[in-house]
C-alpha cells in the first residue's frame, strides 16, 4: 500500500511525491532533519527533537518554513493517515532550490517533506538484542552537533561493521569514543558509574541521550559525562547506545572483545524499562 508522505504543504501519495534537481538538499547535503518515534499511535519527545530542530536551523542560518505547532500538526496528521501505531516520522528541512552555487542564496524558500515508516518498537522494547560494534577512526566534519543530512561516512561505517561481521560502529577520535553511527555511547563501570562522553562540537546532542540521563539520575544512579576509550569499554560491566529507535540498547562486545558477561546487562535493562515508562506518559 502507498505511504501520504507531505512535501511542501500537501499530503501526496509517495509515488507523486517530487522535489527539485536543483534543491540544495541533494547537490549540497544543505539540510537538516529529525526522526521523532511513534508508539501506541502517539509521538515520543516531540518536543526535544522540535528544540534540537530550532538549535540546527540556528546554527546553519537555515529558515523554518512552519511553526511548532504546524509541525506538530503534521506529524500527526501523517500518523493517523498512514496507520501507524508503532514507528517513526522522518522530516528533513533543505535550504531550497536554486541554480547551483557555493554561497547561499538569498531567497530560496525551504523545502520541507515528512513520511513515515512502521517499525516493531514494542518488540524492541520487550526482547531486546545486545549488538556488537567494531571501532573506526572518526573522519567526520567537526560539527558533529548540527544534525545534517550529511551521513555518507556514517553509512560507510556501518557498512564496514556489516562486512566485518559485527552490528555497528563506534568513531574514534583522538584515542577516544565520540558516538556511535547514527546513536549515542555508553559504559557502565564496575563501580556502576555511567560514562558518556559530555557534550560538545564533537557529538550529536541525542534527544533519547539528555532524556535518559535525565532519569538515570532521578533513579539516584551516577552519571559522568566525559570521554572513554575503546580499552575502558572492554573492561567495563556493560556498555550500550541510545537513539530514537533504539531506545538504550546493549553492546556486547566491542573490537571482538566481550563486554561484562558478553549478554545485556541490568543497567542498560533497568534504564530501557524506565525509558519506555516514560515515552508512554509523556508522549503527545
Amino acid at each position: 500500500m502507498s505511504r501520504t508522505v507531505y512535501v511542501n504543504g500537501e499530503y501526496l501519495p509517495e509515488e507523486d511525491a517530487k522535489i527539485s534537481i536543483f534543491d540544495r538538499g541533494f547537490l549540497f547535503a544543505d539540510a537538516i532533519y529529525e526522526v521523532c518515534s511513534v508508539i501506541d499511535g502517539r509521538l515520543i519527545d516531540f518536543e526535544g527533537h522540535f528544540q534540537r530542530l530550532e538549535r540546527s536551523s540556528g546554527e546553519l542560518d537555515l529558515n523554518l518554513p512552519a511553526s511548532r505547532d504546524e509541525i506538530l500538526e503534521i506529524h500527526r496528521e501523517l500518523v493517523r493517515l498512514n496507520g501507524i501505531q508503532e514507528g517513526l516520522v522522518y522530516m528533513q528541512i533543505s535550504r531550497g532550490s536554486a541554480d547551483r552555487d557555493f554561497v547561499f542564496p538569498k531567497d530560496s524558500k525551504p523545502t520541507i517533506v515528512l513520511f513515515t515508516q512502521q517499525i516493531p518498537l514494542q518488540e524492541m522494547i520487550d526482547r531486546p538484542k545486545g549488538i556488537r560494534v567494531i571501532s573506526i577512526d572518526d573522519l567526520r566534519w567537526a560539527r558533529r552537533d548540527i544534525k545534517t543530512v550529511q551521513l555518507l561516512y556514517p553509512s560507510m561505517c556501518k557498512m564496514m561493521a556489516k562486512k566485518a561481521g559485527a552490528d555497528d560502529a563506534w568513531l574514534i577520535q583522538d584515542g577516544c569514543v565520540t558516538e556511535g553511527t547514527s546513536n549515542n555511547a555508553y559504559i557502565v563501570t564496575k563501580s556502576g558509574t555511567i560514562v558518556t562522553r559530555q557534550l560538545s562540537n564533537d557529538i550529536l546532542h541525542g534527544v533519547t541521550r539528555a532524556a535518559v540521563l535525565r532519569l538515570a539520575r532521578e533513579a539516584q544512579m551516577q552519571v559522568e559525562e566525559r570521554p572513554f576509550t575503546i580499552e575502558e569499554a572492554q573492561n567495563a560491566s556493560e556498555a550500550f547506545i541510545t537513539s530514537a529507535t533504539n531506545f538504550a540498547t546493549s553492546v556486547v562486545s566491542v573490537d571482538g572483545i566481550a563486554i561484562g558477561s558478553g549478554k545485556p546487562g541490568p543497567v542498560t535493562a533497568r534504564l530501557r524499562e524506565i525509558y519506555a515508562e516514560e515515552c508512554r506518559r509523556q508522549a503527545i
